[in-house]
């Protein structure tokens, strides 16, 4: 089933709880082990699948086996809705983090990660705003969008500039490991701004390595991990973010430079790099690119 191999490892909802006590003895009918950590009313756990109700009334559910137990059970009988198995039909509201990044692709500029948190208020506002993917948006838009976003959202961006990045790059020999670190500091800096622990992230390599780096940094989070997250309104506002902040790196470069910098890696990117090469030799072309792309290689050769 397609639709479910990209289904996150976690999955959050808010229930009544109202319904505490039927789920707490259908968990218990269903073989489930029962405790009481902090903060919850109850938690359950059976090989594959862990329930926990919170006082608050979220509930999450973890584990491998969840998805039937989400499919078959929580949805028709204490959600009455099908978020989990028909997701395209909801707009998530649970309050979360998202992060994304720009400028990875680029020979010149920056790579610049951010994240925006948003509550349910906070979501239906960035939609009624038009926050969409920013793919579809133009750069004059994309700035304008951050504006907004920086104005009134809780949110970080890391902005790793070429000296920096190359350095980066000689110490970690690869770049989705360097992006996992960058998603991670940043997720770090939200969760702690936010004291939120739901985290959407737009997926750029494995699920491990991402999860690994996140989990160095800060633990016990609910991480939604898969491609094209930008449709979820939180992540697309994070991925403004970025590129606008990427946009404002390639400008500043520019003016440093003294040659208009072009976005990507086409001809006229090395035709570009060719030059400021003869002008200011490799140490000038080291200060606004990514020394790692072939494009280095062959602007020098």
């Amino acid at each position: 089933m397609s639709k479910n191999e990209k289904k996150a490892s976690c999955f959050v909802a808010n229930i009544d709880l109202n319904l505490s006590e039927k789920l707490k003895q259908d968990l218990i009918g269903f073989g489930f082990s029962l405790s009481k950590p902090p903060y919850t009313l109850f938690s359950g756990k059976k090989k594959g699948v862990s329930v926990s109700l919170y006082q608050s009334g979220k509930l999450m559910v973890q584990g491998k086996e969840m998805q039937e137990f989400i499919e078959f059970y929580l949805e028709p009988e204490i959600l009455k809705n099908f978020i989990f198995t028909n997701p395209e039909q909801y707009i998530n509201k649970t309050p979360h983090i998202g992060t994304d990044e720009a400028g990875k692709g680029d020979f010149f500029g920056s790579l610049c990660v951010a994240g925006v948190y948003a509550d349910e208020a906070g979501i239906l506002k960035l939609l009624k705003i038009g926050i969409k993917d920013n793919k579809k948006l133009s750069d004059k838009k994309t700035i304008a969008f951050a504006k907004t976003i920086k104005q009134e959202f809780s949110h970080h961006i890391l902005r790793i500039h070429p000296p920096k990045y190359n350095e980066l790059y000689f110490k970690f020999r690869n770049l989705n490991t360097l992006l996992a670190w960058a998603h991670a500091a940043v997720i770090e800096q939200m969760v702690g701004k936010s004291k939120c622990s739901q985290v959407t992230i737009d997926q750029f390599a494995s699920k491990t390595l991402i999860s690994s780096a996140v989990e160095k940094k800060v633990q016990n989070l609910c991480l939604n991990i898969h491609p094209r997250a930008e449709e979820d309104v939180v992540v697309a506002a994070s991925a403004i973010l970025a590129r606008s902040a990427f946009l404002e790196s390639m400008e500043r470069l520019s003016e440093e430079i003294g040659f208009e910098l072009p976005k990507g890696a086409s001809a006229l990117t090395k035709e570009v790099g060719r030059k400021i090469g003869q002008k200011l030799g490799p140490e000038g072309l080291e200060k606004v690119c990514k020394k790692h792309f072939q494009t280095y290689k062959e602007v020098l050769s």
